[in-house]
C-alpha cells in the first residue's frame, strides 16, 4: 500500500466511534463556527465558548474543583445552554480534551506505516509529558469512581485513536512491514501501555528519550523480519539528527 493510501485509510477509520464528530472536524484546530443561519452560527459559537472557556479553567484548577457554574461564568453563557449539550462537567472536559488533542495529535500523513508509527508516538509523548497528560491523569482517576465517566472517555476518545492506530498497524501488516503472527491488538497495546503506566505511575518522564526508546523497541517487536534490520537503521540515523 502505498504510503499516502495508508494515511488516507487511518483518517477515515477515527471518525467511526466519535458520536459527537461533526463538532469534532469543526472544530479540530478551533476556528471561528462556519456562516449558517444566526441562530446556528450563535450556537456553535456558544459551544466553543464553553468548551475553551472549560480548557482555560483546567489550566489553574483541578478537575474535582471545577463546577458547571464556573464554566458558564468563563464562556458568558447560562447553564441552560450548557445543559442543552452536556450531563456533567466531565462530559464537557472530556470533549475540550478530544477536540484540542486531536489538534495537536494528528496522524500524520504520507509515511511509511513504520515512519507514521514512530511520528505518532513522539506526537503523544510530547503532549502526555505537559498539561494534555495531566489533565488525562484527572479524567481517569476522576473515572474510578464514576464508571459513567470512564466509559464516556472510552468511547469519546480510547476507541477512536486506537482504531486509528490499528488500521495503520493492519495497513503495515499488508505492505509487508509489519509481522502478521502476531495479535494487532497486542501491537496496539504494547504500544499505549508504557504510556499511560508512566502517565498515571509517574515513576518515569515522558519525554523524547522514552519516545525514541518506546517507538524504537515497538518497531523492532512488531517489524517483519525482513524490515526489522532497516527499521533499527532507520531509528538510528533519527536518533543522531
Amino acid at each position: 500500500m502505498a504510503s499516502n493510501q495508508v494515511s488516507k485509510s487511518v483518517k477515515r477509520k477515527v471518525s467511526a466511534s466519535d458520536s459527537k464528530g461533526a463538532v469534532m472536524e469543526e472544530s479540530a484546530a478551533w476556528p471561528a463556527p462556519p456562516a449558517r443561519s444566526p441562530g446556528r452560527s450563535r450556537s456553535d459559537a456558544s459551544r466553543i465558548a464553553i468548551l475553551n472557556a472549560a480548557l482555560k479553567l483546567l489550566e489553574t484548577i483541578p478537575l474535582q474543583q471545577l463546577t458547571i457554574e464556573a464554566i458558564a461564568r468563563e464562556a458568558g453563557v447560562g447553564k441552560a445552554t450548557i445543559y442543552r449539550w452536556w450531563t456533567s462537567k466531565a462530559s464537557i472536559v472530556i470533549d475540550a480534551f478530544v477536540l484540542n488533542h486531536t489538534a495537536h495529535v494528528p496522524m500524520p500523513e504520507g509515511l511509511c506505516a513504520r515512519d507514521t508509527l514512530y511520528r505518532h508516538v513522539h506526537l503523544l509523548v510530547e503532549q502526555y509529558g505537559g498539561w494534555h497528560g495531566r489533565l488525562v491523569a484527572q479524567i481517569l482517576a476522576e473515572g474510578q469512581s464514576n464508571p459513567a465517566v470512564l466509559r464516556e472517555f472510552r468511547e469519546r476518545f480510547i476507541y477512536g485513536r486506537r482504531a486509528m492506530v490499528q488500521e495503520l498497524i493492519e495497513a503495515g501488516r499488508r505492505s509487508g512491514e509489519f509481522r502478521t503472527d502476531i495479535d494487532a491488538d497486542i501491537q496496539s497495546e504494547v504500544l499505549y501501555a508504557p504510556i499511560y503506566f508512566r502517565l498515571m505511575v509517574q515513576n518515569l518522564p515522558l519525554d523524547k528519550d522514552f519516545a525514541d526508546m518506546l517507538s524504537t523497541t515497538v518497531l523492532q517487536l512488531i517489524s517483519a523480519d525482513e524490515t526489522r534490520s532497516s527499521a533499527a537503521r532507520s531509528s538510528k540515523a533519527r536518533a543522531k539528527k
